[in-house]
């Protein structure tokens, strides 16, 4: 069968749980993604709460792989100030020293793994934060031992988290995104070797964080094939001609016509989405296609509904033999 098709709730962190449910289901998706912490409380631990989260998604028909916790783990590595306190929860800021933050913020992502383990899932889905991502334009010069450092930062906070993991049977999926530790293939690759390939960690595949940068993003999947944990579909347009805000932004907000770049709903942006599923496929990818759904200048329920739609049928099966082996004499 093809994969399934879920929805990313983050998007819809302003509705209940039950409400995103409903919605995905008319919409056609086979199940949810789901986003922390709008609809999920990693610091209960009765067996009841996580019941009923199972119980209400059976009610619609939905299936539960993965949970993803993208503002909590992007505290763990990053250098934290006013900007962090906005999209975390208020346990977790506490009194916004840095340290605490970022203590606080590994705590909630071990209780993450441990709701995973209570929900059935074995996949979390999250972003590391980055000491050294104000690096990226290195000017003034930057001292190549400073960028190492901010990989050993890295390594020094998540190593302990992933070790938890590991018990628990979860996997810890790295968004490759601008602002963490990995934001392209090289990145990606330095980070997995600064972990020493810990066996928990490895990658959320989006497209369209790689797209407009330029990265090879389908040769993303073959070089990591087996460090795929899980993908988000999303599609990015960038332009062919210049623009008055360049490929880094121009600190003009999404969606404003005279940026290079701008996310799009599935199939209207420049995502080549039939060679992603045939390296998935090539590479042994069977876990759930989850729509990210992100378009400013697109009504959500319409961007979510034609989301799922492309989705389903761009997928398809791996052939079980080559097409030309019936022409063989037995």
């Amino acid at each position: 069968m093809a994969r399934l098709v879920t929805l990313y709730s983050l998007q819809w962190g302003d509705l209940s749980l039950e409400t995103v449910c409903e919605k995905a289901k008319a919409f056609g998706y086979d199940g949810i993604e789901i986003g922390l912490p709008a609809h999920l409380d990693v610091r209960r631990t009765d067996p009841a709460y996580y019941k009923g989260i199972l119980d209400l998604l059976a009610t619609y028909g939905l299936e539960l792989r993965t949970l993803s916790t993208h503002l909590v783990g992007q505290a763990v590595c990053d250098n934290i100030d006013s900007r962090h306190k906005d999209i975390l929860p208020d346990y977790i800021w506490g009194d916004g020293d840095p340290e605490g933050v970022r203590r606080r913020a590994s705590e909630e992502l071990i209780r993450t793994a441990h709701a995973a383990k209570a929900l059935g899932v074995n996949t979390v889905v999250g972003f590391t934060g980055s000491s050294i991502w104000q690096y990226l334009y290195s000017f003034p010069p930057v001292p190549a031992d400073r960028i190492e450092e901010g990989f050993r930062d890295f390594a020094r906070r998540f190593t302990p988290i992933l070790d938890e993991y590991q018990k628990l049977g979860v996997r810890y999926a790295l968004e490759v995104h601008p602002t963490e530790i990995a934001f392209d293939t090289v990145t990606a690759r330095r980070a997995l070797d600064a972990l020493d390939n810990h066996p928990a960690f490895g990658f959320n595949y989006d497209p369209s964080h790689l797209g407009y940068q330029g990265v090879d993003y389908v040769g993303f999947i073959y070089e990591f094939g087996s460090r795929i944990f899980h993908v988000h579909m999303k599609d990015v347009y960038w332009s062919d001609a210049p623009k008055p805000a360049g490929v880094f932004g121009g600190y003009v907000t999404f969606g404003d016509p005279c940026r290079y770049w701008n996310f799009r709903s599935l199939g209207r942006g420049r995502i080549n989405f039939e060679e992603i599923i045939r390296a998935l496929n090539h590479t042994g990818y069977d876990g759930p296609l989850s729509v990210e759904w992100e378009d400013s200048a697109m009504d959500r329920e319409h961007g979510a509904r034609e989301s799922c739609a492309f989705t389903k049928r761009i997928d398809f099966q791996p052939s079980a033999h080559a097409f030309d082996s019936v022409f063989e004499k037995k």
